[in-house]
């Protein structure tokens, strides 16, 4: 699709050496001052990443998880399980004696060990270029020296800010209210901790003083957490999943991500035509009917595969795909399915590739905004509240148990020609994760929508018995798809984020798009 100039949108970003795509302008330029210092795709992003949990407090920090996919430049694509565990002495039987049916996400139950800083760690030792002393320096100027608040940033900031505790609300609450656009913040406590993992990497703060603070926080409030949990966390490489689509490889991280569900996504729609011809209502329809069956699935099958491994190939396999498919009535909205799981959207996602061609994608999560709201004051840390998203049913895979993952939402993705990667890209928007993927990928390789085009369109997602429609949406659209029996609905807010650049190997450049619907942008040089 090729831009209006008459209309407002953006250009997509065109570089040949190295390109950053983030939802924060500072986090971009904080990804190519390294590219162009001499960093490799791994340093870049990590040094974005780390300073959005600075400047994007409500969205992620160093007490969240990441998952990450890296496609050297020559090597097999590879993904990054930092995601943590519940801590060991939890129990689903104390839950259920209390007549908890869901974990009360502004409690130390919804905690786990946060993940993200042993998958930076882990990724700046094993792949990176500069050192992680060097890529931390960015967060830490900012965390101490300050940084301005940006337009989105500050709308969710004072949307949800009684969702911070009092210990928090201190310090992220200047005046007892959210700062507004423009405003200078701070982050001292913060900045200490980011100087101490720079010096002494994941033990800085999985053991010692930071840990023992956090753990300290959690129990004083009923947690059952330990300094051993916090000292075995450790992330996890694995291959990654993937799955064709219009002559493509979709890659995906495994579970106990849903990475699998937009690889059925992917796989349930091969089977229809959704090119450039396909009318707009008939195109919500299709995904909206997919993404119900394959969201239905997902509460099914994914969990820690450590404790409940399933056969991925199986799930994608022609037959299984093939009844999935089948159950579909291109003309009739199916049952609604109703979703079990928390409503989040608080997420940020980077992706660059360099020079040589390597190519990260990567994200990192708080679940929801500002996480559990606890804080451990002297370090700065706010907690995430993942465990949230365990489920409280007896046999249920995904229910709650000592030492096991919750199903996640963050999923990084890429895509490859078989031969190479071509695309990293990623979507924010907690549940909508899987659904947007493919929403982006089908503009991009069914419509012929570049990756700054494919982001513009408007979006819709089927949840939890809605379907949720963008207000650029044409009423008449929306229409035909009530008429078709959705319970149609306008969405009270942007339908997630997304970044993503594709890697045009036959002109040597990189084409960059970054949504509108966040503060950040694509930026190579």
């Amino acid at each position: 699709m090729t831009r209006d100039f008459m209309r407002p949108g953006r250009s997509l970003a065109i570089a040949e050496h190295g390109m950053a795509a983030t939802s924060q302008p500072v986090a971009t330029l904080a990804a190519v001052d390294i590219l162009r210092a001499g960093g490799n795709a791994v340093d870049a992003a990590l040094a974005a990443v780390v300073i959005q949990g600075v400047v994007d407090p409500h969205m992620t920090g160093v007490g969240g998880d990441c998952f990450a996919m890296l496609a050297a430049a020559g090597r097999p694509t590879v993904a990054l399980n930092g995601s943590g565990r519940a801590a060991s002495g939890v129990s689903l039987d104390w839950f259920l004696e209390r007549g908890h049916t869901a974990i009360p996400d502004l409690s130390p139950h919804g905690v786990t060990v946060p993940g993200a800083v042993d998958a930076w760690c882990r990724l700046s030792e094993d792949h990176g270029r500069l050192g992680l002393d060097a890529v931390l320096q960015p967060a830490i100027r900012a965390a101490e020296d300050g940084y301005v608040v940006t337009p989105r940033a500050a709308l969710d900031w004072a949307r949800y800010a009684d969702r911070l505790s009092p210990e928090a609300a201190a310090v992220l609450l200047p005046g007892g209210r959210a700062p507004a656009a423009g405003a200078r913040m701070n982050h001292p406590a913060l900045a200490g901790t980011l100087r101490a993992i720079a010096r002494g990497g994941r033990d800085a703060f999985y053991t010692g003083p930071v840990a023992e603070e956090i753990v300290t926080v959690l129990t004083a409030r009923g947690g059952v957490h330990t300094t051993a949990d916090f000292a075995a966390q450790r992330s996890e490489y694995s291959p990654p999943i993937e799955a064709e689509y219009r002559g493509h490889l979709l890659q995906e991280c495994p579970p106990n991500g849903q990475g699998i569900v937009a690889l059925m996504i992917a796989r349930i729609l091969e089977g229809f035509d959704m090119g450039p011809a396909l009318g707009e209502a008939d195109r919500i329809h299709l995904l909206a009917e997919a993404t119900k069956v394959a969201y239905r699935q997902r509460d099914l099958i994914v969990a820690d595969p450590a404790h409940h491994p399933f056969n991925v190939l199986e799930v994608l396999s022609d037959p299984f795909i093939s009844r999935l498919r089948a159950g579909i009535d291109a003309r009739r909205a199916s049952n609604p399915v109703v979703i079990n799981l928390p409503v989040h959207r608080d997420t940020v996602y980077v992706c660059v590739v360099d020079r040589d061609r390597n190519a990260v994608s990567l994200i990192n999560s708080l679940f929801h905004a500002f996480g559990s709201g606890l804080y451990a004051p002297r370090a700065g840390v706010l907690l995430h509240n993942r465990g949230a998203g365990f489920r409280l049913e007896a046999g249920h895979r995904n229910a709650i148990a000592g030492g096991k993952r919750p199903l996640h939402t963050i999923i990084p993705g890429m895509l490859s020609d078989g031969t190479r990667p071509v695309l990293t890209f990623g979507v924010m928007g907690g549940q909508y994760q899987a659904a947007g993927q493919m929403q982006l990928l089908s503009n991009m390789l069914d419509r012929g929508d570049d990756p700054q085009a494919a982001s513009d369109r408007p979006r819709s997602f089927a949840f939890d018995g809605t379907l949720s429609l963008e207000p650029t949406i044409d009423p008449a659209v929306a229409a035909e798809l009530a008429r078709r029996g959705h319970a149609v609905r306008v969405a009270d807010e942007p339908i997630g984020g997304y970044q993503g650049i594709w890697i045009d190997g036959a002109r040597g450049v990189l084409l960059g798009g970054s949504d509108h619907r966040k503060d950040g942008m694509a930026l190579g040089y």
